[in-house]
C-alpha cells in the first residue's frame, strides 16, 4: 500500500475517502496521539483530509488542522506543535487525477519502512482501536503554520539573532534587498517561498501563484519542459533568478538569469559544495552524476550513495557525518534544519548564494559536467533480469554495489542497471569523463541486460515447452485411459451378453 513516497494513486480508484479514514484510524491505533493534518490544493484534498482527521479522532488522537500548506510546512509543524506525527494529503508532482498521503515524524523525516508497514498492516487487517464516546480525539486549528515557516526560512538564511518576546525567530533581516526573483508556484501550495524571499528583501514576482488543483498554468512537476514560461520570463526581464516548485513544494528547481534551466545533478553539486567541509559526506542516490563527487574532492568531502528516493536520502542524512542530502529531481535536505525535503528553504539558500557570489550561470559554470547516456530494455521479468546482471558483473567487475539495482564503478565512469518501479522495463544509465567511454560503458551495460533478458526468455520458453509437453503427455494418457475404459466396457458388456445367452440355453 505504501511506496517510498507514501500512499499515491488515482482518486476514486486507489485513493479514496475510505482509505484516508483507514490510514487515520491506523495511525491513531499505533499510538500517535497528537497529529498535524495538512493538505495541498488538489480538488480531492479537502475530502481526504476530512476523512483522515475523522479516522484519527475516532481512535482517540487529537488533531491539529493547518489547512492548505506545503509539505515541508506540515513536516516542520509536527515538531513546532509538539505532535507525534504529521499527515499530509498530497500527490506531490503527480498529475491532477492523483492524490495520496505521506506521514511524518517530529524530526521532519518521513515514516520509515517499518513505520509504514505497521500502518499498512492495520489497514489490511482492519485492526483499529476505536474509542468510546467519551474517548474521541479533539480537534484544533492552527492558521499560523505557513507564517511560522516563512519566518524560519528568513532567519535560517539571514542568520539573524533577533527573536520575538515569545522566543520565536522573526527573520527581520533583509540581506537580499538587491535581488530580483521570479517564483513559479505551479498553482500549488508553495507560496511560502515568495513570502520568505520578500521578508529577506527580494523583489519578488510570482507566476501561477493561485492555488488550483487542476494545475491550469503548467503540469505540477517542475521540469525544463514544464517551466519554459518561467525561463522565458526570467530571460526577458531583469530578474536575477527563477524558482519553480511542484504541487506541494517539496521540490525546487531553478532558472538562471539568462533563462537556462540547470541540470539537477549540477544544482546538487553546487549545494553540496557549499554545505560540506573536510571529512563531511553528502547523501545522494545511486544514479547521481560524477560531477557531485568530483566537486567535493577539493573540499575533502565525499558522497554517500543511497537507494533512489528522498526517503532513503533523509535516512542517510541522520548520520552525523552527513552535512547535506539531495536528489537531482529537486529534493534538497539540510539535516541541521530539518530532515524533510524543503523546497522553499532550498529557494532561499540559492537566492542568498546568488546575492553573495554572483549569477547562478557563473556559479554552475565552475562545476565540470560529463556525458551521460540513458536507455531502457523492455522485459516482463525485471527482477530476474537484474539478478542475472548482478551474477555476471560480480564475476567480471570489482566495484559493484547493489543497494538499488546494480551499480558498477570503473576508473573513468560507472553504469547502473535498475528495474523500473512503474513500467515493464529495466533502466540503463552510464556516465564517464569522456563521450567515447560513456558510450562504451552504456553499450556494455545494455548488452548485459539484453543477454540476461534473452536468457530469461529462453528459460521461460523452455518452461512453456515443458508445460506443453507435460500437458500433451497428460492428454495422451487421458485418451489412452478413455480407450482402455471403453474397451473394458465393451468387453464387460460382451461377457454379460454371453453369460445371459448361456443361462438362457441351460434353462429347461
Amino acid at each position: 500500500m505504501f511506496g517510498t513516497s507514501g500512499v499515491r494513486g488515482p482518486v476514486g480508484d486507489e485513493v479514496t475517502a475510505d482509505l484516508a479514514l483507514s490510514v487515520g484510524r491506523a495511525l491513531a491505533s499505533e499510538g500517535y496521539d497528537r497529529v498535524v493534518v495538512g493538505r495541498d490544493a488538489r480538488t480531492s484534498s479537502p475530502l481526504l483530509a476530512d476523512a483522515a482527521a475523522a479516522g484519527l479522532r475516532e481512535c482517540g488522537a487529537d488533531v491539529i488542522r493547518i489547512g492548505e500548506a506545503a509539505t515541508p510546512t506540515v513536516a516542520r509543524s509536527v515538531g513546532w506543535r509538539d505532535a507525534d506525527a504529521g499527515l499530509m494529503v498530497t500527490a506531490s508532482h503527480n498529475p491532477e487525477t492523483d492524490n495520496g498521503i505521506k506521514l511524518w515524524n517530529p524530526s521532519g523525516q518521513a515514516f520509515d519502512e517499518s513505520q509504514r508497514e505497521a500502518i499498512a498492516s492495520r489497514v489490511r487487517a482492519k485492526n483499529y482501536n476505536l474509542a468510546r464516546w467519551d474517548g474521541l480525539g479533539a480537534v484544533e486549528r492552527w492558521d499560523g503554520a505557513t507564517d511560522r515557516h516563512a519566518r524560519t526560512l528568513a532567519d535560517a538564511v539571514s542568520n539573524g539573532d533577533g527573536t520575538r518576546e515569545d522566543g520565536e525567530r522573526d527573520g527581520t533581516a533583509r540581506p537580499l534587498a538587491d535581488l530580483s526573483v521570479v517564483v513559479d508556484v505551479g498553482n500549488g501550495v508553495g507560496g511560502v517561498t515568495a513570502d520568505a524571499l520578500h521578508r529577506l528583501g527580494c523583489d519578488v514576482r510570482t507566476l501561477n501563484a493561485q492555488p488550483d488543483g487542476r494545475f491550469p498554468g503548467r503540469p505540477s512537476e517542475p521540469t525544463a519542459e514544464n517551466c519554459r514560461e518561467l525561463a522565458e520570463l526570467v530571460a526577458a526581464t531583469d530578474a536575477d533568478l527563477g524558482i519553480a516548485h511542484d504541487g506541494d513544494a517539496d521540490r525546487m528547481r531553478a532558472v538562471a538569469h539568462d533563462g537556462t534551466f540547470p541540470d539537477g545533478d549540477v544544482l546538487l553539486a553546487l549545494f553540496a559544495r557549499e554545505a560540506a567541509g573536510p571529512g563531511d559526506r553528502v547523501a545522494v542516490p545511486v544514479d547521481t552524476s560524477l560531477a557531485v563527487a568530483d566537486s567535493l574532492a577539493d573540499r575533502g568531502a565525499d558522497v554517500a550513495r543511497t537507494r533512489v528516493g528522498d526517503v532513503y536520502v533523509a535516512e542517510r542524512a541522520t548520520d552525523p557525518d552527513v552535512a547535506f542530502g539531495g536528489e537531482p529531481s529537486g529534493a534538497w535536505i539540510w539535516p541541521e534544519e530539518t530532515l524533510c525535503p524543503d523546497g522553499p528553504l532550498a529557494a532561499c539558500r540559492l537566492a542568498a548564494l546568488v546575492a553573495d557570489r554572483g549569477p547562478l550561470a557563473d556559479l554552475l559554470a565552475e562545476i565540470e559536467t560529463y556525458p551521460i547516456r540513458r536507455g531502457n530494455v523492455e522485459t516482463t521479468e525485471k527482477a530476474s533480469v537484474v539478478a542475472g546482471v548482478e551474477r555476471r558483473v560480480r564475476r567480471e567487475y570489482g566495484d559493484v554495489a547493489t543497494a538499488d539495482g546494480v551499480r558498477v564503478g570503473t576508473d573513468e565512469g560507472w553504469f547502473l542497471v535498475r528495474a523500473s518501479g512503474t513500467e515493464p522495463v529495466v533502466r540503463v544509465t552510464a556516465e564517464a569523463r569522456s563521450e567515447a567511454r560513456a558510450a562504451e560503458l552504456f553499450g556494455e551495460a545494455k548488452a548485459l541486460v539484453e543477454s540476461a533478458a534473452d536468457a530469461e526468455g529462453e528459460t521461460a520458453s523452455e518452461e512453456e515447452t515443458a508445460a506443453e509437453e507435460s500437458a500433451t503427455e497428460g492428454e495422451l494418457a487421458a485418451e489412452a485411459g478413455e480407450r482402455t475404459a471403453e474397451g473394458d466396457a465393451r468387453g464387460n458388456a460382451a461377457e454379460g451378453d454371453a453369460a445371459e445367452r448361456g443361462t438362457a440355453t441351460e434353462r429347461p
